[in-house]
């Protein structure tokens, strides 16, 4: 029955992130130009965040993202067969979500999907290492100890807020492969085509995270 509620709460933060986050980027426009709809759009992913981690945290830990899920992992703090479902809850509430989105959306504004920066697969991937890299150490680090219980949200929350105020402009920001899975599913086209680097490029960057940070507490131990 515990698993079972994690596996729930896993679905229903990765339901909300894609609701509210791809659906505020949807609504305001947020596109290759930089304006206002930059900042809401980078606000909105991390007060989901922040609102998922003091609701449902308790409960699953709110990683709510597979390349979370994955550093969680390969730092020891999860088994296998956790980690495998939490990746299909979360991806079953990122497509849910996006098909909220989709019924109740004008079609023109799209579903808040990644795309490609500058029409480059390298560059793309490697961004979206970088910036995967800097959100799942911050959530590593910031769920360390549990002294830091009752800011971690906050932290973790205004660390998305941050990649999303830079990566926007390249990619739209995945840094979450369900994320990104969810709307391509439904939006198809390009979306779908390129889907594949926001699903990859992700799980490379947070295995960096998990590894890098390991290093770090190998080293502190010592």
């Amino acid at each position: 029955m515990e698993n079972l509620k994690k596996f729930i709460a896993e679905f229903i933060g990765t339901y909300v992130l894609v609701v509210f986050g791809c659906g505020v980027a949807a609504v305001t426009g947020c596109t290759a130009k930089a304006d206002s709809a930059y900042v809401l759009t980078a606000i909105a992913f991390g007060l989901v965040i922040v609102a998922m981690a003091y609701s449902i945290g308790y409960i699953s830990g709110c990683h709510i993202n597979p390349a979370v899920s994955l550093g969680v992992f390969i730092n020891g703090g999860m088994k296998a067969a956790d980690f495998v479902l939490y990746v299909i809850a979360q991806c079953a509430g990122a497509i849910a979500g996006a098909a909220t989105l989709k019924a109740l959306l004008p079609k023109k504004l799209g579903l808040g999907t990644n795309g490609l920066y500058n029409d480059s697969i390298a560059k793309s991937l490697v961004i979206e290492c970088i910036l995967t890299f800097v959100f799942v150490l911050a959530v590593l680090g910031a769920t360390s100890k549990t002294e830091n219980a009752a800011v971690a949200g906050l932290v973790i929350g205004g660390s998305l807020t941050l990649v999303h105020l830079l990566g926007i402009y390249f990619t739209g920001t995945s840094v979450n492969p369900a994320r990104s899975l969810g709307p391509a599913l439904l939006a198809g086209g390009d979306a779908l085509s390129n889907v594949w680097v926001f699903i990859v490029a992700p799980l490379i960057g947070g295995a960096l995270a998990a590894l890098v940070w390991i290093f770090f507490k190998k080293t502190a131990d010592k």
